[in-house]
């Protein structure tokens, strides 16, 4: 199945909360769009619990990641999946796992979404029984 970015939830979600960390006093719009709320939710729980997030990383991956060093792109991905995977039980984390790897092939490379996938499987694990 071919994606189309700009109509991706999640591709939306990361463009958004990068265009926030480059300049934090702009007022996020949210166009319309069919997952408007979610695409909300996902973007403002995400920056409002980034603490909390960080924290998990550090619980559960902390051998495996240093958040500092990450690229930004790549913090992203990595906390917006983590936030959904807390905060929206409702969604399989298979499901919010895949569509992070599908969003991740517009922005990083094959084996960046590699990794991606094993941390989010490893913290998923930890998170989610």
């Amino acid at each position: 199945m071919k994606y189309n970015a700009k109509n991706n939830p999640r591709v939306i979600i990361i463009q958004k909360i990068y265009s926030h960390l480059f300049n934090n006093e702009k007022i996020i719009i949210f166009p319309k769009h069919r997952f408007k709320k979610f695409i909300k939710d996902v973007v403002n729980g995400t920056l409002e619990r980034d603490e909390i997030i960080n924290q998990e990383i550090s619980n559960y991956l902390k051998n495996d990641v240093d958040i500092k060093r990450l690229d930004k792109v790549f913090e992203i991905l990595l906390k917006s999946a983590i936030f959904e995977i807390l905060y929206k039980p409702n969604v399989s984390k298979k499901v919010i796992i895949q569509e992070y790897l599908n969003a991740s092939n517009f922005f990083v490379s094959n084996a960046q979404t590699k990794y991606l996938n094993a941390l989010l499987d490893k913290i998923s694990k930890q998170l989610r029984n």
